[in-house]
């Protein structure tokens, strides 16, 4: 109930003249005529409404929709929705809809807004075009037309101005009225409309659940792409180098011979990129022995020595495997490509259901996420599994990657 109510009711705190002059004054008007508008739209809809009353249950989607947004004239920040995503289907859209409280919460607010507040705000729009009008006594006067208002009759210049005197300061008075008609409408119309602390913390969950489908999704077909390479292309290759050589063994020497020995190892070439293309995408050994045995193996094809201190006693679901995995690999490249490091230590362990893993190296230092899209992609792949990544990494060494991964277990 904070935002837009704070800040009418803290400008309306002000000096009169401050308030008065700003902004918020005619914010606050345009906030109500646009409220009197949509009640009379309201009204309407709920006569026409009798004909089939089950639609008017439905009538505060929109509704609620429309006035979160007009809530921004008074409030810059935006209200989210308190609706999740419906189930498939109109009939999960119905039921769906129809078990959220917020749908409810907008029926009710509807009902408000086209009888209760109604009244208020045409009252309060009323006495403030009353006090306008009075305050237009000279005017009238001074074009000799005759000026009634109500039982008061004003027909001489003096009248008109004494008639001025008083309606001036009641129109200030009506402006600090109508201004918290319109905060206390926000305020009404912001308890009900936004969503609670259980609605939001459902959609985070739906949202975490999403992100954790996308994340496996991406993981299962990676590794069908794997194996597809593995047991398609990769094979194909070895039988063509087969064949080439036992070819090559037929022709014997002369320049069909040279030929093939150059087709042979352009094949050799081609499976080795493949193999590197695979290992690359998804190891074997992850994927069979866990992370300390792919870590191992990262270490034993590094061109400089790798010290390994990973104890896990258990494997750790493979997202998080495959995230740890691709992070000591780049950082290994990094460290060995453009750091000039003699030595690397890599460590892990697992302390509250979090791995935490680092990557130390004594190279020259220097890195930075922002100029290098090899570390930020390190940070958006840790982002996307609820970890965090951060680099150390002082000019002159040493470089320190750590990357800390909630690892699910129990």
């Amino acid at each position: 109930m904070v935002g837009a109510v704070s800040g009418v009711w803290q400008a309306m705190a002000r000096a009169p003249h401050r308030f008065l002059l700003s902004g918020w004054p005619l914010r606050c008007l345009l906030y109500l005529l646009g409220s009197v508008v949509v009640a009379v739209g309201l009204l309407m809809a709920l006569i026409a409404g009798i004909l089939f009353p089950p639609a008017v249950v439905f009538l505060g989607l929109p509704v609620g929709a429309l006035e979160r947004r007009r809530l921004r004239i008074l409030d810059r920040v935006p209200m989210p929705s308190p609706h999740p995503v419906p189930k498939p289907g109109l009939g999960g859209w119905f039921r769906s809809r129809l078990g959220e409280g917020a749908t409810w919460r907008e029926l009710i607010y509807v009902l408000a807004l086209a009888s209760v507040l109604l009244l208020v705000d045409l009252v309060s729009l009323g006495l403030l075009v009353d006090c306008l009008i009075v305050a237009a006594a000279p005017v009238f006067v001074q074009a000799g037309v005759p000026f009634q208002f109500g039982d008061l009759v004003v027909d001489t210049r003096g009248e008109a101005l004494a008639a001025t005197a008083f309606a001036v300061p009641a129109t200030a008075v009506g402006l600090y009225a109508l201004s918290a008609v319109a905060a206390t409408q926000a305020a009404f119309a912001r308890w009900l409309l936004a969503p609670r602390d259980a609605e939001l913390n459902r959609r985070v969950e739906e949202l975490s659940q999403s992100q954790k489908r996308l994340v496996d999704a991406f993981e299962a077909e990676r590794r069908r792409i794997e194996r597809d390479l593995h047991d398609g292309a990769q094979q194909h290759l070895v039988l063509l180098a087969m064949t080439l050589g036992l070819a090559r063994l037929e022709v014997g020497d002369g320049k069909a011979a040279h030929l093939l020995e150059d087709a042979q190892r352009q094949a050799r070439q081609a499976l080795a990129s493949i193999r590197e293309l695979i290992h690359g995408i998804h190891p074997q050994v992850l994927t069979d022995l866990g992370l300390p045995a792919a870590v191992g193996e990262l270490a034993e094809r590094c061109q400089v020595p790798v010290v390994i201190d990973l104890p896990l006693d258990r494997r750790l679901p493979a997202a998080v495997e495959t995230t740890a995995y691709f992070v000591v690999c780049e950082a290994l490249t990094n460290a060995v490509r453009h750091a000039g490091a003699s030595r690397i230590t890599v460590s892990g362990r697992i302390t509250r259901y979090v791995l935490t893993l680092t990557v130390t190296d004594d190279g020259r230092g220097g890195a930075d996420p922002a100029t290098g899209t090899g570390l930020r992609g390190l940070a958006d792949r840790t982002a996307v599994m609820d970890g965090t990544f951060t680099v150390t990494s002082p000019a002159g060494g040493p470089t320190t990657l750590r990357v800390d991964l909630p690892c699910g277990l129990t």
